[in-house]
């Protein structure tokens, strides 16, 4: 992989696209502050194809939004403990303007003189240092704030998120790293069986064709939040999702894994 260049997103949420073009379906979202490598570039010069440092997702940007830092800036927040928002939606002075933000968010650093460009942030929010592990309670808290989210495709926010974007927030917030998609989430962890389940595994479903689609959080009481149409807590049990307002099965159960040992 040739490293065309560098990059750090300062706008609060921008879509990442599956070619390099508007009308092409936005398969996840760069947040503010997310630094990142440019791979790729369009023929025509106006998208660049992008590699999220957090997951290692590419994606293509708009030219427009991508924000040029050097090399040594970037390896500079890679070596870095930095902060991430933990608030669902907060507010950043940067550069004498506003810009809100969502929660994973990642903060601009201060405290080194590479960073001097990054002068004159203020932010009130709530945050926390990247890998500082929440405990489970915690993070299932966190989850729940997310109720009645609209479903995207793509998405990683308040605003509109998908299944795997939600489960990939939570545990980003709460101090643990999983992949963007689902296929590769199913690939972390610990397998554990139906009867050793536990609030905070993942539990990942198929269709009706018998695809692997679908991941939600497990929390106690036999129920489950995860995003479909909107964030929501619906029953489990071994057959899959029973969702409460149909009161029918929705999901079928395939496998859970244990993140949080």
């Amino acid at each position: 992989m040739d490293v065309i260049d560098y990059g750090v997103q300062r706008l609060s949420l921008v879509p990442m696209r599956a070619e390099p073009s508007d009308a092409s379906e936005m398969i996840s979202q760069l947040l503010f502050g997310e630094h990142y490598v440019v791979i790729e570039e369009s023929e025509d010069n106006k998208w660049v194809m992008v590699k999220n440092a957090f997951d290692d997702y590419e994606g293509w940007i708009d030219r427009k939004q991508h924000h040029h830092i050097s090399k040594e800036y970037y390896e500079q927040i890679c070596e870095t403990e930095y902060k991430v928002c933990i608030d669902l939606v907060s507010k950043i002075l940067f550069k004498q303007q506003i810009n809100h933000i969502v929660a994973g968010s990642v903060l601009p650093l201060l405290n080194n003189p590479i960073f001097k460009d990054e002068e004159n942030v203020a932010f009130n929010g709530t945050s926390k240092t990247l890998y500082q592990k929440w405990g489970m309670n915690t993070i299932l808290n966190q989850a729940t704030k997310y109720l009645n989210t609209p479903y995207l495709w793509g998405g990683k926010s308040p605003f509109g998120i998908d299944c795997s974007g939600f489960t990939q927030i939570v545990f980003k917030t709460g101090g643990y790293t999983l992949p963007r998609d689902s296929s590769q989430q199913i690939l972390k962890g610990k397998e554990v069986s139906f009867e050793e389940r536990k609030a905070g595994d993942l539990a990942f479903f198929t269709n009706a064709e018998g695809k692997m689609n679908h991941v939600g959080l497990l929390m106690e009481d036999g129920k489950i939040i995860h995003a479909s149409g909107k964030v929501r807590i619906d029953d489990l049990d071994e057959k899959g999702i029973k969702n409460l307002e149909k009161n029918a099965y929705t999901h079928h159960f395939y496998k859970l894994k244990r993140i949080i040992t």
